[in-house]
């Protein structure tokens, strides 16, 4: 369902993202890994045509995102590194409007946020207005968003970063029940959310791949440690993207 191939990225002289090439299918968490300044971010806002691509392919679904960039981004749910938010508006009001903004209306758009809301455990909060969340809630707030238009792939960015461990703990079985049904695609330092989640990932190193496969068969290249292997296989000292 996401099929990468040969993706670049330069700004300038710096190569952020280096002859990148993977997939997800249906049914498939894949685990993008790697240092602070790895590639991840860039690679995922190439992927959901946030940002123009140097070289290479990308297709959702076989819908290529450079060709055909709006059919492939209604078939993505895409959650950003520091997702912005209206602090003004309740959850429900602002799910309503990001429906809108999908497309949807009338019954398909009630429907659409309420299970939303649902899935992402927001009832306590549905009418709080954002501003007054825990950063948890805001979290979830901004995953919701992503499946309001149910995607058939979902690329989401550090989706625990800054919660507290109960709190990772939710979003980890949320994208891992989300993962049968769904490819999804998500990027993390934490290398505990790849046994946590993740049914495949990859290690990134300065914009190229070092590592791919299963999350026991990446412990297995690490003597039995995922950790050992993500320190034999990165560097300490990334460039920045």
């Amino acid at each position: 369902m996401i099929e990468v191939t040969g993706l670049t990225k330069r700004f300038g002289s710096k190569i952020a993202v280096d002859n990148l090439s993977f997939s997800v299918e249906k049914g498939e968490v894949l685990g993008f890994l790697g240092p602070n300044g790895a590639g991840k971010s860039t690679t995922m806002r190439m992927v959901t045509g946030f940002l123009p691509v140097t070289k290479g392919k990308i297709e959702i679904s076989g819908v290529s995102v450079i060709r055909n960039p709006i059919e492939a981004k209604q078939k993505i749910g895409y959650l950003p590194e520091s997702a912005p938010l209206y602090n003004d508006m309740t959850v429900q009001g602002f799910l309503k409007f990001c429906a809108s903004m999908r497309g949807l209306s009338g019954n398909a758009r009630r429907e659409a946020v309420s299970k939303s809301i649902e899935t992402c455990f927001l009832e306590n909060v549905a009418r709080q207005s954002i501003g007054t969340l825990s950063k948890g809630y805001r979290h979830r707030t901004c995953l919701a968003q992503s499946l309001l238009h149910d995607p058939e792939v979902l690329v989401l960015d550090e989706p625990t970063d800054g919660l507290d461990p109960n709190q990772k703990l939710e979003v980890r079985k949320l994208i891992k029940n989300l993962g049968k049904e769904k490819a999804i695609l998500f990027s993390t330092h934490i290398l505990e959310e790849v046994s946590a989640a993740c049914t495949r990932a990859v290690i990134v190193d300065k914009g190229s791949i070092v590592a791919d496969g299963t999350p026991e068969q990446l412990s297995k290249e690490g003597g039995g440690s995922l950790y050992d292997l993500f320190h034999k296989v990165t560097s300490f000292e990334t460039p920045a993207a």
